[in-house]
């Protein structure tokens, strides 16, 4: 067989095994989620039935251990999955990185025996939805700054006041992971993590003002927590280790945003390809023009770099060698390198480029969500400048 250069999808870069999980994944992304990519974004819906479907696939519960009653997926499965999903649906993608790696993965990891009896086969049968309460109006990259509140009563109970901006799946969620602090004058070592159920009195969520740049099919809301009362029990990973909960789930989270955005990157590219070779000007199909082949070719050169940083990460962590740098420098380069593709596409495009009836000015947007959220890009390069200097 004669080989072929073809960077869109993965499949040829795989062994057999993982070559057809990625057509599995493809395959429901293509069959549950693609049919409604574009009405949820233009109608800013939060669509349930699509949490079902993810569910009954096994995609939410995909990347834990079987024992916790997951799929037993490795890292680089998860990668692949993410990709498949981030290049059909980015509203999908993102709703995964927070109810698998945002809040199951960081509950499996550091909530005692009956948290996670409680909460995790809720979360992955997708009866139960959970979200990530850490980002302020005043405390984005700088968590330690944090400005919400958690007092001791008399009764041993403990009081939540403050707010909790840009929470995805805030407004539909069951049970929140809010992060507070105990002791201000302690900074980041006076952070804990609580379990919050979202119907307790004194929360309220409000939507957020304006409307989203991107990933409009997603829920994003505020949390407003005016003295609400939880037992200790819901103190989540121990007392003070709030910063180290929240740093992990980013961590978990994180891949996931590599992964989408290099979905995103692909699908950026295929459009163009598609059309470029359809478009005719000139004379010819716009594809022979050299300026559109010298972008066409840039875009697959960083599809290619973006996916090997992501499968490099994915590989270390498997491999327990995992380290903040790695996942740094996959979501720094990935979700950069997607932007580009994105916005490259719909020039290309023109006109069309401009309009919902074509796919790639939704993923320009969304992929700029991406190069913010769980650590902007900026504080990418930080973290991987801190890892060569320290």
């Amino acid at each position: 067989m004669t080989a072929t250069f073809d960077p869109i999808l993965p499949d040829g870069d795989l062994p057999p095994e993982l070559a057809a999980f990625a057509r599995g994944i493809r395959a429901f992304a293509e069959r549950e989620l693609a049919p409604h990519a574009r009405a949820v974004d233009e109608e800013r819906r939060f669509r349930r039935e699509t949490v079902t479907a993810l569910a009954a696939a096994g995609v939410i519960g995909g990347p834990l251990p079987e024992s916790a009653g997951g799929g037993g997926w490795s890292a680089r499965q998860l990668a692949i999955a993410h990709e498949e999903i981030g290049a059909v649906c980015g509203n999908a993608r993102g709703f995964l990185a927070v109810q698998t790696g945002l809040v199951a993965q960081c509950l499996l990891q550091h909530a005692d025996r009956a948290q996670r009896e409680r909460w995790l086969p809720g979360l992955l049968d997708g009866s139960r939805i959970g979200c990530f309460g850490l980002t302020e109006p005043d405390a984005g990259s700088d968590v330690a700054s944090l400005a919400c509140r958690a007092e001791r009563t008399a009764a041993g109970t403990w009081r939540l006041t403050g707010r909790k901006i840009w929470i995805t799946n805030a407004g539909v969620a069951d049970i929140a992971i809010v992060f507070a602090t105990v002791d201000p004058s302690r900074g980041r070592d006076g952070i804990t993590g609580f379990l919050v159920e979202t119907d307790r009195p004194g929360l309220a969520r409000e939507p957020m003002p304006g409307v989203e740049l991107g990933h409009r099919g997603s829920d994003h809301a505020q949390l407003v927590l005016d003295g609400v009362e939880v037992p200790d029990a819901a103190v989540l990973g121990g007392l003070h280790h709030g910063f180290r909960v929240a740093m992990d789930g980013l961590h978990a989270g994180r891949l996931s945003v590599a992964a989408g955005a290099t979905g995103i990157h692909r699908a950026a590219l295929d459009c163009a390809r598609r059309f470029a070779a359809e478009r005719v000007q000139f004379g010819k199909p716009i594809a022979r023009l050299q300026m559109v082949q010298e972008r066409l070719a840039d875009m697959a050169i960083e599809l290619l770099a973006s996916r090997a940083l992501v499968a490099r990460c994915a590989d270390r962590r498997d491999a327990g060698r995992e380290v903040p740098g790695d996942l740094a420098a996959a979501k720094l380069y990935a979700t950069e390198a997607a932007a580009r593709a994105a916005e490259h596409a719909i020039l290309l495009l023109g006109g069309r480029g401009y309009s919902s009836a074509w796919p790639a000015e939704r993923l320009w947007r969304d992929a700029m969500g991406l190069r913010i959220y769980e650590g902007t890009s900026l504080i990418q390069r930080a973290i991987v400048a801190r890892a060569l200097t320290d």
